[in-house]
């Protein structure tokens, strides 16, 4: 009678435990400046594309904590998801921190499966345009504002001089395009688990247990807990990182000098950043 070498081992040294690769996407998107960078397609390709290449693991974990930032970003991001998802034949589960919000909701809605913290703020269904006007101020302080375009729109809400009506529903209807572009995104996603209700795609946000109620997400729970349910207790998970490497970071913060307009770029998109986050009390 033969015997396989298994026979003789106990099953706990030659059967190993399913792996799990856990990508973390934190923080704005798109915010990239030479000092900052954000949720970026080009900066989260290379992990997504080593977590997904894991063949014997039986799903991705990500873990999303954002307030939203760049639609194209956002979507290009999902995007790659879904394409490595069905490329790999891997079920995408999705863990939502403090919040996926807009485009951080984009990017969750990637994922088969949607765990949120009963304090988790999901939603945000919609898109906004935000800016000053400085038109007083540069009067006040005597300041001429001289613009020369060829082609009527081309400096179209200037910040620096008064909106123009026209302006302002060139812009409200590019915002229709891309809201009817996300509901429709989140409806060939979430289906029939959504349910109707008057606000879902007016760019109102829940908590976590809302959001579960309103079927924006599957479950609440965190993701370890969710893996073991899903895996067995012997599940482990391996974290994708998404940082530069170190000597890319000192590569990219050698100067001979300081850059003036770098250091205001980044300073910027810390404040827009900043402000992404106040909004759901962040």
């Amino acid at each position: 009678m033969a015997f396989a070498l298994k026979d003789w081992v106990p099953e706990r040294v030659w059967k190993r435990p399913p792996v799990v690769p856990v990508v973390r996407l934190s923080g704005a998107i798109g915010a990239v400046t030479p000092f900052r960078s954000g949720l970026t397609l080009s900066a989260l390709a290379g992990p997504l594309e080593r977590a997904f290449a894991l063949k014997a693991s039986p799903a991705v974990a990500l873990i999303i904590n954002s307030p939203g930032g760049a639609a194209v970003q956002s979507h290009l991001i999902f995007q790659r998801i879904r394409a490595l998802a069905e490329e790999h034949d891997k079920r995408v589960i999705v863990a939502v921190e403090d919040v996926a919000a807009s485009g951080g909701y984009i990017i969750a809605i990637a994922g088969d499966e949607i765990v949120v913290d009963p304090s988790s703020i999901v939603g945000s269904i919609g898109v906004v345009s935000a800016g000053f006007g400085f038109q007083r101020l540069i009067e006040k302080i005597g300041v001429e504002r001289r613009v020369h375009t060829a082609g009527k729109s081309k400096a179209m809400l200037d910040p620096f001089r008064p909106e123009k009506r026209e302006d302002v529903a060139r812009l409200e209807a590019l915002q229709q395009d891309v809201h009817a572009s996300f509901i429709e995104m989140v409806k060939s996603r979430r289906g029939s688990r959504l349910v109707d209700d008057p606000d879902l795609f007016t760019g109102a946000f829940w908590s976590g247990a809302g959001a579960v109620k309103l079927g924006l997400a599957d479950r609440i729970g965190d993701l370890r807990s969710v893996l073991r349910d899903r895996f067995g207790k012997d599940v482990q998970m391996k974290v994708i990182s998404t940082e530069r490497s170190a000597w890319r970071r000192r590569l990219g913060l050698v100067s001979a000098r300081p850059d003036p307009a770098g250091i205001l770029d980044s300073t910027v998109a810390a404040i827009e950043e900043r402000l992404l986050w106040n909004r759901f009390g962040l």
